[in-house]
């Protein structure tokens, strides 16, 4: 049976909800200082003010998920390095502690959101990251690096995920995933730049200014953040940091269980792709030391091209096949021997991921029934994600130790990705009920 909203007037294509009178009393309870932008009917899909959020929020996905994107140059540096004493999968836990940090965080940064404080979300994240990349420069012991990029960077980079993502669909309806898609596009520009600046100015001035450098374009991009984006719906009371109801929507249940096993294998051959190609074909090369830059690249049409193709046959069916053709060239990877190959293989799988970034944002937007909620159901689902981000690269780390070789971490994240599509299409089925053709 298909899924049936309980608002008569949501439509599956953009989820959107006019405010309640009951939400407009609750609103009169709330006390903060942000300036909001008068809510109207619909939001205005486009316009001066629309595409600043745009700009602003790519600049956050440039400093949250750029960020974790860039710490496979950093693997490669502490395993040949800096760590050299440390394991792989010990120092995995740093990247791996991060992108936890950005995805849990998002449980209070959620509701904080909902309740009105953007701009104190913007100045703590801001202040957060920039501490944890300049302390990072001064670390020399394991500890330290836990603390200062694991901790720091990563509780800041959650105080900014939600706004990233939340702040969009109050402002677009028709052109929503391809706005969606332009911000997640920030985070493979990032994920390019980050590593160019790493491998550019290592060898030029070391490792610690080389990380305040990157500080300090941290610091510079998030400003734009904060002077530009505003909230368009007024503020909700906060009740709860959970949304319990949600608990009780079998479509959101299936998608916090599809959505965390892509997360669980996501960064696995992000982090392990340097390491495993300079020992497979690009030994002593230094193309090898630009391969996460490479799979960055090519992963900024990755969230533009499924964003322009989610408009024709919907969000749904678009990250179902990002998901199978992720999946596809993580077996693919299994063969890479040579340096040609290992070069295809980052490009084809950042393209081929980038959908994962990009599209479930618009996929729980297409049938959450109150947008009001939109930013407490996103961090909901952020826990979940973010434990399986926690363990997936450590396991894959601790498959490696014990094996000796990659061919375990590549068919735990190629069948991972397979499982999640199993999850997506049920999703599919659930909300449309059994309609072969259709948009969803």
């Amino acid at each position: 049976m298909a899924y049936k909203s309980s608002r008569s007037d949501i439509t599956l294509e953009d989820g959107i909800v006019p405010r309640s009178e009951s939400s407009n009393r609750n609103e009169e309870k709330v006390e903060f200082t942000e300036e909001v932008i008068p809510d109207v009917d619909a939001p205005p899909d486009g316009g001066l003010e629309a595409w600043l959020q745009v700009l602003g929020s790519y600049a956050l996905y440039f400093n949250t998920w750029g960020t974790i994107n860039t710490f496979g140059v950093y693997q490669t540096y502490y395993e040949t390095g800096l760590l050299q004493h440390m394991s792989p999968s010990s120092i995995s836990w740093i990247g791996s502690l991060q992108s936890f940090l950005l995805l849990t965080v998002g449980v209070v940064s959620g509701p904080l959101y909902d309740a009105g404080h953007l701009r104190f979300l913007l100045c703590v994240g801001l202040v957060l990251v920039t501490l944890g990349m300049m302390m990072t420069s001064l670390c020399t012991e394991y500890w330290q690096v836990m603390l200062a990029q694991a901790v720091c960077i990563g509780v800041g980079t959650g105080c900014l995920y939600i706004p990233s993502v939340a702040i969009i669909p109050q402002y677009f309806t028709t052109r929503k995933a391809l706005s969606m898609g332009i911000v997640t596009s920030g985070s493979s520009f990032g994920g390019v730049i980050y590593p160019l600046m790493f491998q550019g100015l290592l060898p030029r001035v070391g490792f610690g200014w080389t990380t305040r450098i990157m500080g300090f374009t941290s610091f510079t991009t998030i400003s734009i953040s904060f002077l530009v984006l505003r909230r368009r719906t007024a503020a909700v009371e906060i009740r709860s940091l959970i949304d319990r109801r949600a608990f009780h929507e079998q479509p959101y249940i299936i998608y916090c269980l599809g959505i965390s096993l892509s997360y669980l294998a996501f960064f696995a051959p992000i982090f392990y792709l340097q390491t495993y190609a300079l020992s497979h074909g690009l030994g002593g090369q230094t193309v090898a030391l630009y391969l996460v830059a490479i799979l960055n690249a090519a992963s900024v049409l990755g969230r533009l091209t499924p964003s322009l193709i989610a408009n024709r046959i919907g969000p749904i069916h678009t990250f179902f096949i990002s998901i199978v053709l992720a999946g596809v060239t993580t077996f693919s990877w299994i063969h890479t021997n040579a340096g040609a190959g290992n070069i295809a293989f980052a490009a084809f799988f950042g393209f081929f991921t980038g959908g994962i970034v990009a599209l479930p944002a618009v996929v729980l937007t297409s049938f959450t029934p109150d947008l009001s909620l939109l930013g407490t159901r996103l961090g909901m689902s952020s826990v979940l994600n973010g434990v399986a981000s926690l363990i997936g690269t450590p396991i894959a780390g601790a498959i490696l130790s014990a094996t000796g070789n990659y061919l375990g971490i590549q068919l735990f994240a190629g069948f991972l990705f397979m499982a999640t599509a199993v999850f997506i299409a049920v999703l599919r089925f659930v909300i449309t009920g059994k309609k072969l053709v259709t948009k969803a």
